[in-house]
């Protein structure tokens, strides 16, 4: 039967480092973990992962929760985790909350109960009951994309106000002064960060904020479809709609079309998030581009270095964001 003593042979290390790869993989350099594994392969040693796990106290498992697998931008941000837990020797476990508490607090008792090691929430809600909330202690967690103003652990974010304000002013430029906006969900922070920038573009080019011209939704083909279907019906339509996330833009973009409106031409629409669909839409959709495999990539590092150890401090990691001007947006159609 193979052992562990033919695997270090094999890769040209010794039995504690073949250990120290499969027991504590972010410990060992990419290229050794690499010649290990593929020892680990040829020989055809199967290691006692159960008492791997016990004797390291690791599970070496990370739950993912995401409000909707459904989401397009969520699903990369999820590949972007799924590459570098891979690379470090961990799982993901992946959990399609929508939303609901109750299923999230069951999620991270699985870390409480040593079932998982840490945990990574993409929206602004701390699973954990009232006992892990310690304020001089770290909670085994990183929120990222939607996250919350006061809590004790890693953050990766966007600045959405920043690129709301550097949308709408692109549309102003263009000579847009009844700008739409198609929210997202009214719980959502991004909801909130991203209304902020477009009413502080306003502010700043002396346009008044009209109340009027905002318009509920929830990040869904269908809301901005439901929206669209609205604003045609106004008396003093906006020339220009601004979307809070790409999906809802599409939905608008396909009611406008529907009703036989040009796009620029008579309205333009702008998205945010720049999904793959976004480049393929006719026409192809002005928007905000999030580095979206890169949070995912950026999280799972962050939670793998502060379960090992690594960092003792909350840190809050920002995003960039660039625009993305396509064809979806044009001058303000003269009267």
């Amino acid at each position: 039967m193979p052992n562990i003593r033919q695997v270090a042979d094999m890769a040209g290390v010794s039995v504690a480092t073949v250990s120290r790869t499969l027991q504590q993989p972010e410990r060992v350099s990419p290229k050794t973990r690499e010649r290990v594994m593929a020892a680990v392969t040829e020989v055809g040693y199967k290691p006692n992962l159960m008492a791997v796990k016990f004797r390291s106290g690791k599970t070496h498992n990370i739950v993912v929760l995401v409000p909707t697998v459904a989401n397009v931008f969520f699903a990369r941000v999820i590949n972007g985790m799924q590459q570098v837990a891979a690379e470090r020797g961990y799982s993901i476990l992946l959990g399609n909350t929508l939303g609901d508490e109750a299923i999230e607090a069951n999620f991270a008792k699985m870390v409480q109960t040593s079932q998982a090691d840490g945990l990574i929430q993409l929206r602004a809600y701390n699973p954990f009951d009232a006992s892990m909330d310690k304020r001089d202690t770290m909670l085994p967690m990183v929120n990222v994309c939607e996250v919350l103003d006061d809590i004790n652990c890693p953050v990766v974010t966007l600045d959405n106000r920043a690129a709301a304000k550097a949308m709408t002013q692109h549309l102003i430029e263009l000579g847009h002064t009844r700008i739409a906006l198609i929210k997202g969900p009214q719980s959502s922070p991004l909801t909130c960060q991203r209304l902020a920038g477009y009413r502080d573009a306003l502010a700043e080019a002396d346009l008044a904020f009209d109340k009027t011209l905002l318009y509920p939704g929830d990040f869904t083909l269908q809301s901005g479809h439901d929206a669209a279907s609205i604003i045609l019906s106004s008396k003093d339509r906006p020339t220009a709609v601004f979307c809070e996330n790409d999906e809802t833009a599409i939905g608008a973009m396909q009611c406008f079309k529907q009703a036989g409106l040009r796009i620029p031409n008579d309205i333009s629409i702008a998205g945010f998030d720049d999904i793959s669909f976004s480049a393929f839409c006719d026409p192809p959709l002005t928007t905000i581009a999030q580095p979206a495999e890169e949070f995912g990539q950026t999280a799972v590092s962050l939670l793998i270095d502060l379960l090992t150890g690594k960092i003792t401090k909350a840190p809050k990691v920002i995003m960039p964001f660039e625009l993305i001007v396509r064809t979806s947006t044009g001058p303000a159609p003269v009267n």
